[in-house]
């Protein structure tokens, strides 16, 4: 199946199934809106130009949201009340050395175990682990240069929880699975994942909920490589799915689907197993910035530098089991180039966004 957006300023959409079938609007028509615009949430600095540059944390039990962007050498990470009031702002940096400059920052991600949860820094020099308000600091890494040439810069990027392993992706194309006690600062390497040849831009995972041979975790890099792997006491790689060209900067998986979003503006959906490609999507004009994924509703969030944020309903053909795409919600950003956008609760029904040169965290909700 294809589907495509007809224009950036256009709200409507085409759909081109395998069997032929199309549907398409007129021009100029509009889709219903779902989501409102809120307050928005003022930041010390604004967000830095980099994919997937916003985090979100729902604490329901205290009626908060905590919400993480990087600033070049520092993270800012937030408190917010429902209603978008600003609680408590800190700053993170990684540390160095007295009078060397603190490196740049790469992403900063909120790992949701099953019996704690981190927040986790990645930067030009080492990883950093933090208790989940930014207060403490229980394990850091420093990044090997053994490998790396004169000319290659170290980074690690793209950073998830799966089962109670911490996975970050570095530079090398290597993943690093750190091991989790359920308290403490006992962290240590696990393994390393060596199926990328080029730098790891994303990595997702979903709960397989003790299904053997399941996959739960999905990793993507600049050559818009997907690896698929199945986590264990050691993790093993499924299915490769190639690249065609183009870099993946942000990629999410849900019951069994891997949705990749790419350089040149496309999501796709494949089967997490086969590799099969199930669904195209020409979404955006310009590169795909940040996916998320609201999994118990099956909303799939895509954000890019053309301006717009869509929203995509995902479901599973009750027939023949195919998934079926249906485009619920378009949003334009005037003049600003986004870099971050997050689901801000399970059932997708608010989401969060920034942009590069954006002094500000936009919010919207359900109508």
């Amino acid at each position: 199946m294809e589907i495509s957006l007809l224009k950036p300023s256009c709200k409507g959409v085409s759909i081109a199934t395998s069997k032929g079938r199309t549907q398409r609007c007129s021009r100029g028509c509009s889709i219903k809106r779902m989501f409102r615009r809120e307050r928005s949430i003022p930041l010390r600095d604004s967000a830095a130009a980099l994919s997937n540059n916003l985090s979100v944390l729902q604490l329901p039990a205290r009626d908060l949201t905590h919400f993480g962007v990087v600033h070049g050498p520092s993270a800012q990470i937030l408190s917010a009340a429902p209603e978008g009031v600003p609680l408590a702002q800190r700053q993170l940096q990684v540390k160095v050395g007295v009078g060397v400059s603190p490196p740049l920052i790469t992403q900063v991600h909120w790992c949701v175990l099953p019996f704690r949860v981190l927040l986790v820094l990645t930067s030009h020099r080492r990883i950093q682990m933090y208790e989940s308000d930014g207060s403490l600091m229980v394990y850091w890494h420093a990044l090997d240069s053994g490998d790396a040439s004169s000319a290659q810069a170290m980074f690690a990027r793209g950073i998830a929880a799966c089962v109670h392993f911490i996975c970050v992706g570095t530079w090398s194309g290597r993943v690093l699975v750190f091991d989790i006690p359920a308290k403490g600062p006992n962290i240590v390497l696990n393994e390393e994942l060596a199926g990328h040849q080029t730098p790891i831009t994303d990595i997702a995972t979903e709960r397989a909920q003790g299904q053997d041979g399941v996959a739960d975790m999905v990793t993507a890099d600049d050559s818009g490589v997907l690896c698929v792997w199945r986590s264990g006491t050691a993790f093993t790689l499924l299915t490769r799915i190639p690249g065609f060209g183009v870099p993946c900067p942000s990629v999410q998986l849900w019951q069994g689907v891997v949705a990749a979003g790419y350089g040149n503006g496309q999501v796709r959906l494949y089967d997490a197993i086969t590799g099969a490609l199930h669904v195209q999507i020409s979404a955006h004009a310009r590169t795909v910035c940040a996916l998320d994924l609201a999994p118990e509703v099956g909303k799939l969030l895509s954000a890019a530098e053309d301006t717009f944020v869509h929203i995509w309903k995902l479901n599973r053909s009750p027939e023949n089991g195919s998934i079926e795409v249906e485009h619920c919600h378009g949003e334009c950003i005037s003049d600003t180039q986004v870099c971050g956008a997050r689901f801000c609760d399970p059932s997708g029904s608010s989401f969060a966004v920034t942009g590069y040169d954006l002094a500000e965290i936009l919010r919207f909700s359900s109508v």
